[in-house]
């Protein structure tokens, strides 16, 4: 897309973007998106995307501002997002008290991780933009959606032209959050649904989640993205699934259902995470050229202000002298934290400074490869499923057997506690990493909307930064708010507490077993191996299609996530994606490029209204269950039936993701041309 076609260009000039009551609105937001976020995944193992519903809410609350415009909208949730993301962090440091390192969460080492690994994700997609943005097609749903949504409600929109639009997305956005309401909030409809099947001795599953907005999100990231995660499903529970199944020893006491999840859990999905280990290296490959290119502009971009080198407002990021002073402050804040978090330990000072050299060197140097990679995924399905915890166990792997290597150098282990200090620093050093993975996955989504709406990319990246650390400062007291009100999985703050109430945080527990089966030289690196090999093997494969054929490719980071994702959440993706295949086709086969132009948009718009739906629904029922447990209620305060009730919700569920399947098309191919 050129600046001319951009039908927001009338904004470019005199427009204010990044304003103080903006800054304020996003700030207030920022706190409540990242708490209702950090219960959430730990909880359910799942966070949500806060771009949209804070478009929304901005929205609606600068409305009453006369001024109030499209590019101050999107400052706020650009600064709101990170809410969404950073509170991913959450799934590696509860490891902490897992382990038994810290009795409940350090403030000031959970913020300056926060805050310092967000900024260096900031930092590093810079010169990811021109790359990924400007020159790329990929879909990135949540970005493309956000974008409609501004667009529509902007106070300068021609009305005319967009009415429509607006009538699509509220149309999207109240069927997804009735459903959202009826699913997670009354509980009188099941979220999906499994069928169990036998295949010889073993056993596998065919799965169907019911999500209306991972229905709207595979509409938006396109059929091949779709398929190949199909591939990857089909890899995970028709090929490897029923093989270790059947090859494998049922343990006692365990029926073969519970097997097979366990066999997921334990086999396939390191698997999946060595594949997209391999598919994310060759992603950064490929991407060597354009992201050194990038590099080559900001560099030059010192050297001369942006009127004398004649550049556009919407091509001008931070200056490289901006993020190298930055990037200084944020090196340094690492290495500070992390020498205090050493420093309580029996070592030597000299070997106190090494650990703290090697282990922020570790996670600067694997945070930009980190970055690179989740800004491609982030484009190809989106935030929300995006896996950032299968970046986490690539994380973990590589610093544990980094600090092994150290540790086994200075005798650490023939120390009382050795292990136990050799994980956590693993853990810490990955909760870096995992920081920067957050934001670059989520700072393009954001550049995406922005450059859809005519926003000011160095803008942008400030409003992050400052998201950053305001997500930062909430994070450590609402883990501590938890932990002690439930605890986690293997870790309880007092004795006599019910374990059944405790948070299961799942990718925190995986991540500190893995670390614990390096330390301990137990962990199943056959399957990683397997992983790495599954990888080479799709790449080759996306090679040949990409050279043998003009128009069909099988992305290998798609499929590698296929394998690693429960399947629940890939199947509305693979719906979705399939659906607007062959809607489009059928427009295009029938009223031709023109119509199928119209339809597309029409899909797009009511598609981001899905995801808009149920995402605000998300956001007001987190808060209803915080509200609710923090004064002794039901973690399911809302909840109108029991569990006797299960079946027969599932069933109702089933029909009405079949309703919106039904809508969706006619919404798709309903409706006269549009000028």
């Amino acid at each position: 897309m050129t600046h001319s076609e951009n039908e927001f260009m009338q904004h470019e000039l005199r427009l204010p973007e990044l304003t103080v009551r903006g800054m304020i609105l996003g700030a207030i937001l920022t706190i409540i998106f990242t708490a209702s976020n950090v219960y959430l995944g730990l909880k359910v193992g799942l966070t949500f995307s806060s771009a949209i519903p804070a478009a929304v809410i901005s929205m609606a609350v600068l409305k009453m501002a006369k001024d109030a415009n499209i590019l101050e909208n999107n400052m706020v949730q650009t600064q709101a997002s990170a809410a969404g993301t950073l509170s991913a962090i959450i799934f590696i440091i509860p490891g902490m008290l897992m382990i038994g390192y810290w009795q409940d969460f350090e403030f000031w080492q959970t913020l300056v991780v926060s805050a310092c690994g967000g900024c260096l994700g900031v930092l590093f997609t810079i010169p990811l933009r021109r790359a990924m943005v400007v020159h790329s097609d990929l879909a990135y749903p949540e970005g493309v959606a956000a974008a409609e949504i501004l667009k529509v409600g902007s106070h300068d929109d021609n009305r005319e032209q967009h009415g429509s639009g607006l009538k699509e997305i509220l149309s999207g956005s109240a069927v997804a959050g009735v459903i959202a309401f009826l699913t997670n909030g009354l509980q009188v409809l099941g979220g999906s649904l499994s069928a169990w099947f036998h295949v010889g001795r073993g056993m596998t599953q065919f799965p169907l989640g019911y999500s209306s907005a991972l229905v709207g999100a595979g509409y938006l990231i396109g059929i091949t993205s779709g398929l190949a995660m199909l591939i990857g499903i089909a890899i995970a529970w028709a090929g490897f699934v029923p093989y270790f199944t059947i090859t494998g020893a049922l343990p006692d006491g365990m029926t073969l259902q519970k097997f097979a999840g366990a066999v997921y859990q334990q086999k396939v999905r390191l698997i999946g995470a060595g594949a997209m280990g391999v598919a994310a290296i060759w992603t950064l490959l490929c991407l060597a050229r354009p992201v050194i290119d990038g590099v080559k502009e900001s560099i030059a971009g010192a050297r001369a202000d942006s009127a004398e080198r004649g550049l556009h407002r919407m091509d001008i990021d931070m200056t490289m002298k901006s993020v190298g002073l930055v990037f200084a402050v944020t090196v340094i804040g690492l290495l500070a934290i992390f020498y205090a978090f050493v420093s309580p330990e029996q070592i030597p000072g000299s070997q106190k400074v090494i650990f703290t050299l090697v282990g922020v060197g570790v996670a600067v140097l694997m945070g930009f490869f980190v970055a690179a990679a989740c800004a491609y995924m982030a484009g190809l399905v989106g935030t929300s499923s995006s896996p950032i915890s299968g970046i986490g166990i690539l994380g973990i792997i590589v610093a544990s057997l980094v600090m092994y290597s150290l540790c086994s150098m200075f005798g650490i282990f023939t120390l009382p506690g050795g292990e136990k200090f050799a994980t956590a620093t693993a853990i810490f050093t990955t909760s870096i990493i995992l920081a920067i993975a957050c934001i670059s996955n989520d700072n393009m989504q954001d550049l995406k909307t922005g450059y859809l709406v005519g926003a000011t990319p160095w803008r942008q990246q400030v409003a992050l930064l400052i998201g950053c650390v305001i997500g930062a400062l909430v994070i450590a007291p609402v883990l501590n708010l938890l932990y002690e009100a439930y605890g986690f999985s293997g870790a309880l703050p007092r004795a006599g507490m019910d374990p059944a109430q405790a948070l299961a945080a799942p990718q925190a527990v995986l991540m500190t077993t893995i670390a614990q089966g390096i330390f301990s030289q137990k962990l199943a690196w056959e399957y990683i191996y397997i992983g790495i090999g599954v990888g080479i093997v799709l790449v080759l494969i996306d090679l040949f299609l990409r050279r043998s054929t003009k128009n069909l490719a099988m992305p290998p980071l798609a499929v590698g996530m296929g394998i690693y994702l429960p399947p629940v959440i890939q199947t509305p993706l693979i719906v979705g994606a399939v659906l607007g295949y062959f809607l489009n086709r059928r427009l295009r086969q029938t009223h031709g490029e023109d119509e199928e132009l119209v339809g597309l948009r029409r899909g797009t718009l009511f598609a981001s209204g899905l995801i808009v739906g149920e995402s605000i629904i998300g956001v007001l029922l987190a808060g209803i269950i915080v509200v609710s447990v923090s004064n002794g209620g039901s973690e399911s305060p809302l909840a109108v039936v029991g569990a006797d009730f299960a079946g027969t919700a599932e069933m109702l569920g089933l029909l009405v993701f079949l309703g919106v399947l039904v809508l969706f098309s006619k919404v798709v191919l309903s409706g006269k041309k549009e000028a």
